[in-house]
């Protein structure tokens, strides 16, 4: 099954990035999608990245996962990263439930360790969806909100 395209609103928000930047964002946007193709991605062109989340519900409360584009990386993000078994210690962040791996070329992506970490963060999302008790909705990309100020690279 191929991955669906991203939306012209979304190649939009990534042209303030450099090529690379953009390259591995979209890149990463593959693997989570490859990985849940029935998950409904919600973007953001927030104040200091271009952030695109990721659930089946389209609420960011049964999220599972998000990338934050950022100008000399990207992250990607696991909304309930506390629960996950991380052996190789990967994950990033001191909050108290979110936690991220910083990706910063391409080969990163390709990174084995990662896929054990997504896919339990996409049945964690299957179970949130479930519990939330609120429909899980077709899978679709929804820009969710613009922001007016950015402290980020302006748009081109």
């Amino acid at each position: 099954m191929p991955v669906r395209l991203p939306i012209p609103e979304l190649l939009m928000f990534l042209s303030a990035y450099d090529k690379p930047v953009i390259a591995l964002a979209l890149a990463l946007r593959k693997k989570v999608l490859t990985a849940a193709p029935v998950a409904t991605e919600t973007i953001y062109d927030a104040y200091n990245a271009v952030a695109i989340g990721y659930s089946f519900t389209g609420r960011l409360k049964e999220g599972f996962c998000h990338i934050a584009v950022y100008p000399k990386h990207v992250n990607l993000g696991f909304n309930w990263g506390t629960e996950l078994p991380d052996p190789h210690n990967l994950l990033e962040g001191a909050g108290k439930r979110t936690r991220h791996v910083t990706l910063h070329n391409l080969s990163d992506v390709k990174d084995p360790r990662l896929g054990p970490l997504l896919r339990v963060a996409i049945q964690n999302g299957h179970i949130l969806a479930l519990s939330a008790n609120v429909p899980v909705i077709p899978p679709q990309s929804i820009v969710k909100a613009i922001y007016a100020r950015r402290r980020r690279p302006a748009h081109i």
